[in-house]
């Protein structure tokens, strides 16, 4: 591996390297593209459009660096950072009409005889002069607590379409996200809904983990009075699938809680359990309700004031049911000659008005599968591609609901399950009846190897009703609108693995990489509130992003660049490879010296005899990385969840201990106060 200073000689001397191509480390000539703007230019700004940033509100190489200048100092304002911070978010796209409404809640607020509280309200009891939207509320009897922890937002949008329908049937309720919930209030508590995702190997999503460790540790009170309901989100291809669901559900129940439905348990497809799982509730809870307590018909919501989460932009259209097509600009290979990856540079053409993000949102893509592999399923089946096949209320051709419709590249446990039965293979039942077997299989047999492994006869029908939905993937925006107009980047690693007679891909990766420009993609929004650049520009960040892990720091670069911001930026960035694996190397060279990007520390993992990772640089700069944190730094880790981001954390922990003087605990709960204040986020997948 080269030593230290050849790295830093690497990155001092851009100016004398050989002409590369934006992208692609290795490549030769310059190389631009339509719809490329280098990250110091931003000659393209979009008209109108400032700086849309908000807090983050979650935890968890030799160097190379330019001098480093002093933390600017915080602006004296009545409001510290976090809570200005907080306040962008809850106005943020709001008409003037309805930001008059939320001067009158303030207002309300500062009244002696309010109580203030958190969440999206229905049905609550109004201060004067406000609708019963704005109402607060706590935790109160005959109210409906709601409480969710989400990573890709589907228990979001799964805790609010139960939100909206406790509403229609004159349930007061409210909604909060989990890291926002007051655990005070646990005790107090009548009537609970938790609706959580479980991620990875078991792991509680970021944003709900300080709710689930104070729910199963020693100060969880004694809930006799609670009647609960718990959905559990997961997906069945792992082993864990649901299971902080059901820790969840066990230990309300443990604490004296009552339930008023079954655990559900809900696969990709969240809908075909959550939907009967929520009338189940709710029908619940409406018996529960006294005979002389009337119904409230409730309108429209005023206002959404979700706890710890923001206002959806006012008239945007493109969401997960509605995506929209974004033209494809350029697609790029960064990684060059000699990699074992194809990680590809994309460039969208957008409408703002459809398609607006801040950097740190995700961009959903509806994938459509390959031709190849469609054909190839059909011919292992036997089945005839052009045979109409009825689900539910709509009619398409079986290639078609292949193709568009239903998952081809990844088994789940109901498939499995079915198949097995029709296959009638001892070798499958045996997996089967062995956990471990089955997880394996799981994760490691695409069902195109599963199909030719083991036989079996299936109708065109039970095909397509066994097959779970197509679901979109998420990508983080490798971009800033402030830097490259009404564009959207994405940074995609492309999947391809081994089968048993040839390649396999990812479903969406694979899309992607091969789309050609002119073509287009269905896309969509996700907003990520939790993982957003500090509202004092003043403040330093510290960004940690091995592979694709890097997208949305290009995005924030770009994003501190363009606004002038004063505060620092860190990146700590790992790959394979120096030569072949540097994504965005020569933009890093040309942020460094425009002075756009303060320090850079990368390690590159097959470079030398031992293995180095972004977590061996952060204990190299542990030092250095404590001092930037006592100076008010914002954290970031954003990549692999199963081992980067808890290896990330374990060092980070090291480094409070060895260079902060605390003892673990006391680690552990410096962390967990960054997380409160938004100082410490993690997109991780």
């Amino acid at each position: 591996m080269p030593d230290g200073a050849q790295y830093r000689n690497a990155v001092a001397n851009a100016g004398n390297a050989r002409a590369l191509s934006p992208y692609a480390p290795g490549a030769s000539g310059p190389h631009m593209h339509r719809g490329y703007h280098p990250m110091p230019g931003f000659a393209f700004r979009r008209a109108g459009r400032g700086p849309e940033t908000a807090p983050s509100l979650w935890p968890t190489g030799a160097p190379m660096s330019l001098p480093l200048s002093p933390p600017s100092a915080v602006s004296p304002l009545p409001l510290d950072a976090e809570r200005r911070a907080l306040l962008q978010r809850l106005t943020d796209g709001l008409d003037p009409a309805t930001l008059w409404w939320v001067s009158g809640y303030l207002a309300g607020l500062a009244s002696p005889q309010a109580r203030a509280g958190d969440g999206v309200l229905a049905g609550a009891t109004a201060l004067p002069g406000l609708p019963a939207a704005l109402a607060p509320t706590t935790a109160e009897v005959d109210t409906l607590t709601i409480v969710y922890g989400s990573q890709t937002g589907n228990a979001k949008r799964a805790a609010e379409a139960l939100l909206a329908e406790a509403g229609t049937r004159g349930l007061k309720a409210r909604l909060l996200r989990a890291d926002a919930y007051p655990l005070a209030e646990l005790k107090r508590e009548t009537q609970l809904v938790v609706v959580i995702s479980t991620q990875g190997d078991g792991d509680p999503p970021d944003d709900a983990r300080g709710f689930v460790e104070h729910l199963v540790g020693r100060r969880a009170p004694k809930l006799d009075g609670l009647r609960f309901a718990v959905l559990g989100l997961g997906d069945s291809s792992y082993a864990k699938f649901c299971e902080i669901g059901r820790v969840i559900d066990a230990r309300l129940a443990e604490l004296g809680g009552r339930r008023v439905a079954a655990f559900g348990e809900a696969d990709v497809d969240v809908d075909t359990v959550a939907v009967p799982w929520r009338a189940d509730v709710l029908k619940a809870l409406e018996a529960l309700r006294p005979a002389s307590t009337p119904a409230t018909t409730l309108g429209p919501l005023a206002l959404r004031v979700e706890a710890g989460g923001s206002t959806a932009p006012s008239g945007a259209a493109a969401n997960r049911d509605a995506p929209v097509a974004a033209e494809l600009l350029a697609n790029t290979r960064l990684t060059g000659r000699g990699s074992d990856r194809d990680t590809r540079h994309l460039e969208f053409a957008i409408d703002p008005t459809t398609l607006d993000y801040t950097p740190g949102d995700a961009a959903g893509v509806w994938p459509v599968q390959a031709p190849a592999l469609v054909e190839a399923l059909l011919e292992a089946t036997r089945l005839d591609g052009d045979v109409a096949v009825t689900q539910g209320a709509e009619t398409l051709p079986l290639r078609r609901w292949l193709a568009e419709r239903r998952e081809l590249t990844r088994l789940h446990r109901p498939l499995l399950k079915a198949h097995a039965e029709r296959s009638d293979s001892a070798r499958l039942a045996a997996t089967l009846a062995d956990a471990g077997a089955t997880a394996e299989l799981l994760q490691t047999t695409p069902l195109l190897d599963l199909l030719a492994e083991h036989p079996a006869a299936w109708s065109a029908g039970d095909l397509v009703a066994t097959l779970r939905p197509l679901a979109p993937r998420l990508y983080s925006i490798a971009s800033s609108g402030e830097a490259v107009g009404d564009e959207l980047h994405l940074t995609v690693g492309h999947e391809v693995f081994e089968g048993r007679d040839g390649l396999r891909y990812g479903a969406a990766s694979h899309y992607l990489a091969t789309l050609k420009e002119g073509d287009t993609a269905r896309l969509f929004i996700e907003r990520n509130d939790r993982f957003r650049l500090p509202t004092d520009a003043s403040r330093d960040v510290i960004m940690i992003g091995p592979g694709t892990g890097v997208a949305p720091f290009r995005g924030f670069v770009q994003q501190r660049a363009a606004t002038g911001a004063s505060g620092r930026n860190w990146l700590v960035f790992g790959n394979p490879h120096f030569r072949s694996d540097f994504l965005y190397q020569v933009e890093w060279q040309k942020a460094l010296k425009a002075g756009h990007l303060h320090r850079l520390d990368l390690a590159f993992s097959r470079d030398g005899a031992a293995k180095t990772y972004v977590q061996h640089r952060l204990a190299e700069q542990g030092a250095e990385l404590w001092r930037w944190l006592q100076d008010g730094a914002h954290l970031y880790v954003c990549g692999d969840a199963t081992r980067m981001a808890k290896d990330v954390h374990a060092t980070l922990l090291a480094i409070a201990q060895q260079h902060g003087g605390l003892d673990a605990d006391a680690a552990a709960d410096y962390f967990t106060g960054l997380e409160r204040t938004a100082r410490y986020a993690r997109d991780v997948y």
